[in-house]
């Protein structure tokens, strides 16, 4: 990992305006197998309400961050994009200085439809190209201009087209300069195995869910080896509506509240720090300025390799996001161990 300030190497000319950051707040890049820079920590963007993404990215940027994850499934893809263009319009940034993540969804996975696809999530955003562009999920669903294309029983229509096709397609995004860099979400190791067989562009990048309780070690390692980095969603588990009631909290864990209170931080600063030295980029997503501020201040500090361990330890496998409305397809990622 390389130190770059504020996710740019140009602090002296960022930073030197008052109402722009001190250069004292200091953001961890990683580099990725097509040398483009991704910014260690990000902000999700899953769930944010109507009317609140926009302010979530402008607040994120007045903190620091350089990175964020939507989606087109997240049907927030105009605001994130309104909230980097009017901090942009500010002068607080310019457009290199942010990274930008968005998802295929899989409706378009047939070949034919994704650049338009990505055309589409780039026209939303307003900001000429993606910085990083994903497959979102390995499986498809019936070709539709629904999200969620349901038969007469209630019951998500899937489909069969390869993902295989559809990098083909994604390919095309870079070659078209739609995006910077593209990769995959949710693929587990055959499948990954499957893509890199046939790609003229590596996958730079697999997001899939990772926190204590689903560390994701074996999974991180195969991919390191094959020149892929790891975006860690969920990162501190998740309190919203996908996770199940009974679902254990990593935030209320013993050990990381032993750890928190031995590094003077808090339970979530001790997550995202260790996630980042697993070797991950974390994407926790808040709307609370507060919140937002607590999860950036974490890059002055560093866990032991013992306090790493312990909390390797950790580890049950257990998923929040399994994604049951693509149990049964023949490219359902969680069927195997990883």
């Amino acid at each position: 990992m390389c130190c770059v300030i504020g996710g740019t190497n140009r602090s002296s000319e960022v930073y030197r305006e008052p109402r722009r950051l001190p250069a004292v707040l200091t953001m961890m890049s990683v580099k990725l197998n097509n040398n483009r820079d991704i910014p260690v920590l990000g902000v999700g963007t899953l769930f944010a309400k109507q009317g609140e993404a926009e302010q979530l990215v402008k607040d994120a940027i007045d903190i620091g961050y350089r990175h964020f994850d939507t989606a087109m499934a997240y049907q927030n893809e105009k605001e994130v994009g309104a909230g980097v263009r009017a901090k942009i319009a500010e002068g607080v940034i310019k457009r290199e200085d942010i990274f930008i993540t968005s998802k295929l969804w899989n409706t378009k996975h047939k070949r034919e439809l994704v650049v338009d696809a990505c055309k589409e999530t780039v026209s939303k955003l307003g900001l000429e190209y993606v910085d990083l562009y994903l497959i979102h999920w390995p499986f498809a669903f019936k070709d539709s201009e629904e999200l969620w294309p349901k038969d007469s029983d209630g019951k998500v229509q899937l489909a069969d087209d390869d993902y295989v096709d559809t990098w083909k397609g994604m390919e095309e995004c870079v070659k078209l300069g739609l995006a910077r860099s593209v990769g995959i979400s949710n693929f587990n190791t055959e499948q990954i195995n499957r893509v890199l067989e046939v790609a003229t562009i590596k996958p730079a990048v697999n997001q899939v869910e990772c926190h204590p309780y689903l560390n994701q070690s074996k999974l991180i390692a195969f991919c390191k080896e094959r020149g892929i980095v790891i975006t860690a969603y969920c990162p501190l588990g998740s309190p919203n509506s996908i996770a199940k009631a009974d679902f254990p909290a990593p935030l209320k864990d013993p050990t990381l509240q032993e750890l928190a209170s031995k590094y003077k931080k808090s339970v979530a600063q001790i997550i995202l720090r260790y996630l980042i030295q697993h070797g991950t980029v974390p994407i926790p997503k808040s709307s609370n300025k507060n919140r937002l501020k607590e999860n950036f201040d974490i890059f002055d500090f560093e866990l032991s390799s013992a306090d790493v361990a312990a909390i390797d330890a950790l580890d049950r496998n257990a998923r929040i996001c399994a994604f049951n409305d693509g149990i049964g397809h023949k490219n359902y990622p969680f069927d195997i161990e990883y």
